[in-house]
């Protein structure tokens, strides 16, 4: 912020109304500086009246300060349809409302080439799509928790506009140059991971049936009595719990165990060995119980069969049984169906519980309450809180 821009009476604009003592002057000396690195008055204006002043500093550094492209001029210097980058970029979850409104970024502009560039390789259109919704809703997960963590980490009581303002930009032109490999990183390490679990049979390649159903366990567990939970204590409190059943979900998905996603108060995995998938559930329980008195029950439901793999999410009847079994799962169990009992193996314990018929499930289902081999059916109650 070292280029003299151009003078502006501030407080005759109406952009220092209402304050007073050091919060006057350090907007004063905010407002001075966007202005003179090039900010108009016309978004200075609209910043303060969104009550967003202080994140310009972090905006521009994150956009850049180059020029600034309109839907149509990227659509146009990249080759490509307008509606086919707009339907790329609402897939990515940062639309183009306006096609004339200029506000793409020279990494916008690159990401459009890019695009192009897998069309001209001849990708298919509604399967990038696919991609790209999971790309920008893992990416807006990514965005959001390490906003939380600067939010968390860089506000101090008493802090005047400017004071944040410089902080969170010096932690965004910190951070990015980090962020952006260790999420290559973890992309390429998933893809290799998953790659070597793969398995290509002569029947698949001679039917041309590569990458379609497959044959997995899958698993949800949740936390019991979540929503009474959310009544008796605070919000902070809650996301805690949350965090936790994260923390405890990813130290159990070793491979071939993998944990899909966490869905609020419940974690599901897939594996493509149910022995594996039911000694992780039953770990991940025995984990909330070593947790104590304070950590609410677990339970968890296992089902067995063909699923669809899309998108990083995994479609099928299975995939709903493990959801309504897991519905029906006593506090602290972990209840499988018969197919995860014939295919996990020896290891184990089963007691039959019976029958059910399940919410959306077709059938009546045999379910069976499961346990490590040799270990007691009944160990006793946990205190509750």
């Amino acid at each position: 912020m070292t280029m003299a821009g151009p003078e502006f009476d501030f407080e005759a604009e109406g952009l220092l109304d209402e304050l007073e003592g050091e919060a006057r002057e350090a907007r004063l000396a905010l407002l001075e500086e966007l202005a003179d690195d090039g900010v108009p008055l016309e978004q200075l204006r609209e910043a303060v009246a969104a009550g967003r002043l202080a994140l310009l500093p972090v905006e521009r550094a994150l956009a850049g300060t180059g020029q600034l492209y309109t839907a149509r001029d990227i659509a146009e210097t990249v080759g490509i349809d307008l509606e086919q980058l707009r339907r790329f970029s609402a897939a990515l979850g940062v639309p183009y409302t306006d096609p004339d409104e200029p506000r793409g970024t020279e990494a916008d502009l690159e990401a459009a080439r890019r695009m192009k560039q897998f069309l001209d390789a001849g990708l298919p259109e509604e399967g990038m799509l696919q991609v790209a919704r999971t790309i920008g809703m893992g990416t807006a997960r990514i965005a959001e928790a390490n906003r939380e963590l600067v939010i968390r980490t860089l506000t101090q009581p008493g802090d005047s506009e400017r004071d944040v303002a410089l902080r969170f930009a010096a932690a965004a032109e910190a951070m990015m140059p980090l962020v952006g490999p260790t999420v290559v990183h973890a992309l390429q390490a998933n893809m290799l991971e998953q790659i070597r679990r793969d398995v290509i049979a002569t029947a698949d390649l001679a039917s041309g049936e590569i990458g379609g159903t497959a044959t997995l366990t899958v698993c949800f567990a949740d936390l019991v009595e979540f929503t009474r939970l959310g009544e008796e204590i605070p919000p902070e409190e809650l996301g805690l719990v949350v965090a936790r059943l994260e923390e405890m979900a990813s130290a159990v998905a070793e491979p071939p165990v993998r944990l899909v996603k966490t869905i609020g108060d419940a974690v599901m995995f897939v594996a493509n060995d149910a022995a594996a998938m039911l000694r992780a559930a039953l770990q991940l329980i025995a984990a909330a119980e070593a947790e104590g008195e304070e950590f609410p029950w677990l339970r968890a439901g296992l089902a067995c069969g063909r699923v669809l793999p899309q998108s990083g999410d995994f479609y099928g009847r299975p995939v709903n049984l493990a959801s309504r079994i897991t519905g029906v799962a006593r506090p602290g169990s972990v209840v499988v169906d018969e197919a995860v009992k014939e295919a996990a193996g020896e290891g184990f314990a089963y007691t039959y519980i019976g029958e059910r018929r399940l919410k959306g499930i077709d059938s009546r289902v045999k379910v069976y309450r499961a346990r490590m081999a040799g270990e007691p059916k009944d160990r006793g109650p946990r205190l509750r809180r």
